[in-house]
């Protein structure tokens, strides 16, 4: 029996691994420490205040910032632990997605499924590797002004991390960890998912067919809000402030989890506590798009004229 040829360009596509390459950190981790030493901080400190804080307004927790400081007062938090955390976790995402995406793809995800899957373990690695406890000393070093107010000199940056490790070790200096992790993770499931959503609304709109690249403005537009709208998940993020926080009640339960610490808030706030921020963090999910978006090519040809290596990361 004579045995027929598979057909040309019928063959399945070759499942391959995305390459993690020096370029791809550089871009991610210069675009991030970027992003966050201009309005990224400013709008961190004003969303945990108000997370912190839920009784105060916007308007009342600028004035509650700048009485801390002044300027400087919306910096707290940057050194060294924003910049740690921003120049880390965008390799942990990379890794940890590259990884993830390719063993869901392997058991027959689609594209579609696969970035996602790779997002939201990325998102996990990012809060258990470095940001777990770089958010907990940020928000510490936002929150502590509350010793100052008793008169209290507090003490410095390192001497308060030392004095957690001492008393709380590895635990206390990663204080809301798994609110961190549910956070990144639903962030990354939602903000890909959003933005997918967004795009093929706006090629709907502008004509373009599935494929076809979008302009700068439209890539801009679909992230912005697959960023803004992941904002959904606010409760979560108050959450972790609340147990990261150094705020003195002796309501607060003694030993705080992410569903006591929810019970906590909904009894003191109700459900507008759960949201208390979430403006400042819409405007930072917009403010890290223009950043990865719009900036990222002018950043992608410059750290390719200085590695010599084609970037492949998306931004």
């Amino acid at each position: 029996m004579a045995t027929t040829a598979p057909l040309a360009g019928t063959e399945p596509k070759k499942l391959e691994k995305k390459p993690i390459k020096f370029s791809n950190l550089l871009l991610g981790g210069g675009l991030n420490m970027f992003e966050v030493t201009t309005l990224g901080q400013p709008l961190e400190v004003v969303k945990t205040t108000m997370a912190a804080n839920r009784s105060d307004t916007f308007g009342g927790a600028l004035s509650r910032i700048w009485a801390r400081g002044g300027v400087a007062g919306y910096f707290q938090g940057l050194i060294p632990w924003a910049w740690i955390e921003a120049s880390t976790k965008g390799a942990v995402l990379l890794f940890v997605a590259s990884e993830a995406e390719y063993y869901a793809k392997s058991f027959g995800a689609s594209d579609f499924v696969g970035g996602i899957s790779g997002g939201m373990a990325g998102g996990v690695a990012q809060a258990y590797a470095t940001m777990g406890f770089c958010t907990c000393m940020k928000t510490v070093e936002i929150t502590k002004h509350k010793i100052a107010a008793k008169g209290v000199k507090p003490p410095g940056t390192f001497e308060t991390f030392m004095d957690i490790y001492r008393k709380e070790g590895i635990r206390g200096i990663n204080k809301g960890v798994n609110a961190v992790a549910i956070r990144q993770t639903t962030n990354w499931g939602s903000r890909f998912g959003l933005s997918r959503l967004a795009e093929q609304g706006i090629r709907r709109v502008t004509g373009k067919e599935e494929g076809q690249k979008l302009g700068g403005m439209e890539k801009v537009l679909a992230s912005g809000l697959g960023g803004g709208l992941s904002a959904w998940n606010q409760p979560i993020e108050v959450i972790r402030v609340e147990m990261q926080s150094k705020t003195d009640d002796p309501n607060r339960p003694k030993k705080m989890t992410v569903g006591n610490t929810a019970r906590y808030i909904y009894q003191s706030n109700g459900l507008k506590g759960l949201y208390r921020g979430v403006a400042p963090r819409i405007g930072l999910g917009v403010w890290q798009t223009i950043c990865m978006v719009a900036l990222g090519d002018m950043a992608k040809e410059a750290v390719e004229k200085l590695t010599g290596e084609t970037v492949t990361a998306k931004h």
